[in-house]
């Protein structure tokens, strides 16, 4: 297979902080470099560097950590053609495989075992022009749709985009997992949210960040 390896900031074992997943063991494969930049990104480590690993010397890794969730994340995986195949053997593997994505490219080609768990970028990332709205007829009742919101203008944004994409009906008939609603670490006040949240009875999922909780906003490989 051309371009047998991707080249690898971290693999890891923790727990997922985020997702219908959050509190399960899971082992992190994080790929190295992404083209967006959010304003509130918490892995800017992750733009540059890593290192060169094949996709055997990947599933080694990962063989050596317990957990039986494994999640491709970045960076942005979806930028590097060879994150789709490690997806796929990972599967043949056994793994429950989440794939972390930010939405500004095609899901389309990923194995349809995976769980997508994918943004939507939000006016307050700077990154909304990014977002490929066709993405959202690859979804299924396998996968996630997150929102980090930042501010009220964020909200308003998420609110009006889950009514106007028609994505509170997906949940209410089962064809889409979860929507998710995750604050921007320490800039939007938690009750506040969670108000908001009340108020327009949205079907979405209240997130926090459950490593950021445990181990600080600030350690990496948690």
């Amino acid at each position: 297979m051309a371009g047998d390896f991707l080249r690898i900031t971290e693999i890891f074992h923790s727990i997922q902080g985020e997702s219908t997943w959050a509190g399960l063991a899971c082992t992190f494969v994080r790929l190295t470099g992404c083209p967006l930049r959010c304003t509130w990104c918490d892995t800017e480590y992750a733009f540059h560097g890593g290192s060169k690993m094949t996709f055997a010397q990947i599933l080694e890794e990962v063989r050596g950590h317990p957990a039986q969730l494994v999640e491709v994340t970045g960076g942005e995986p979806l930028a590097h053609p060879g994150a789709f195949p490690l997806v796929g053997m990972l599967l043949d593997e056994g793994y429950t495989v989440l794939v972390e994505t930010s939405g500004a490219f095609d899901v389309a080609a990923l194995d349809p075992r995976a769980h997508k768990i994918m943004d939507l970028k939000c006016p307050g990332s700077g990154e909304t022009a990014r977002n490929l709205w066709a993405n959202l007829d690859h979804l299924t009742e396998r996968d996630e749709v997150k929102f980090v919101v930042k501010d009220r203008a964020d909200y308003e944004w998420t609110r009006q985009t889950i009514r106007e994409r028609g994505l509170d009906a997906r949940i209410g008939d089962g064809s889409l997992r979860a929507l998710l609603i995750s604050p921007v670490w320490g800039e939007l006040d938690l009750e506040a949210l969670a108000g908001w949240i009340l108020e327009d009875s949205l079907p979405v999922r209240f997130q926090v960040q459950v490593h950021k909780l445990i181990w600080g906003p600030d350690t990496k490989g948690v």
